[in-house]
Order: structure tokens, then sequence, then C-alpha cells
């Protein structure tokens, strides 16, 4: 089973500084990623800046498409006009139906804000206690926000995606 994690961060660097922390847990077998990516915002910026993370993705990874159409529900959402509406409404209703629901995306845009960041993280077999120990560590304050996937949400994702 999968598990999309987000963890937040209070300063608009930190995501990208975990990341080495995050291939070091990969190696140590505390966690398998299959994909992740960054959103880094910057204070007194209108939207925040995304990156896959291309050099951390195992196979099966989900791609730039599921991060873009996430990241578009996340915080694009509120700056599209009526026309954009509708389509963004099937589209949230799709994500809903692998398990990505309202109440994800809704604290999701809450919390990642004007300097913050924050790692979007599919992974299994984590250990979650020891990936937020990892990032306190480096004196980072983490802050866990989750969405459990099942198998057969998952293959679902996988399957809305590819169409």
């Amino acid at each position: 089973m999968a598990t999309l994690t987000v963890w937040k961060f209070d300063s608009p660097t930190a995501a990208e500084e975990v990341v080495g922390t995050l291939e070091s847990l990969a190696k140590q077998e505390l966690i398998k990623v299959h994909d992740a990516a960054t959103v880094s915002w910057e204070p007194g910026k209108k939207k925040p800046k995304t990156r896959q993370l291309h050099s951390l993705a195992g196979a099966g990874a989900m791609g730039g498409m599921f991060w873009g159409m996430l990241f578009g529900l996340i915080f694009l959402v509120p700056l599209l006009g009526a026309a954009v509406g509708a389509a963004t409404g099937a589209l949230a209703g799709s994500m809903g139906d692998v398990g990505i629901d309202d109440d994800f995306i809704k604290s999701a845009r809450d919390k990642i804000t004007p300097g913050t960041s924050a790692l979007f993280l599919m992974s299994s077999e984590a250990v979650p206690e020891k990936v937020k120990s990892a990032f306190t560590d480096r004196g980072l304050h983490a802050e866990l926000v989750q969405s459990n996937l099942s198998a057969e949400q998952e293959a679902d994702l996988r399957e809305m995606l590819a169409q």
C-alpha cells in the first residue's frame, strides 16, 4: 500500500534541504520512495515553485502529470475562473476516487503558504518516526499531513493518469 505524505516545513528552502536526508533514509531501507516532489513558496510570491525529484523516483513513478494535477488542485484552483471550474471539479472528483480527498487538498492548501515549503512523497514501507526524526535532527520543524492509498486506489490512480 502506498502512502501520499506531505511534510510541511516553516522555511521556503527546507524541503529542498531534506532531499539528501530522504535519499539516506531510502538507502537505510527506512522508506521506499516511489515518487517525490518539492514545493517552495518564497514570501511575497503569488504562487510556489515546484520540482519533481526524478533522482528519487523508483520504477512505476507517478510522473509529472500526477504532480501537476495535484499541485493545480491545491495551489491554483482558487485563482482559476469559472470556465475552468467544471473541469477542475471533475478532476477533483477523480482524485477523490483514488483517496486524495477534499480534506487532504484543503489541509495542504491551508498549511502550505508563502514562507513555507513542502515535500510531497509517494512511498511505502516507511518508518514515520524515523523520517520525522531525521528531519528534526537537522533543526527543521516538520509537520506531517498524510493520506493513505489502498492498493486498489493506487492502481485506480495509475489507470486514471494513463488515460
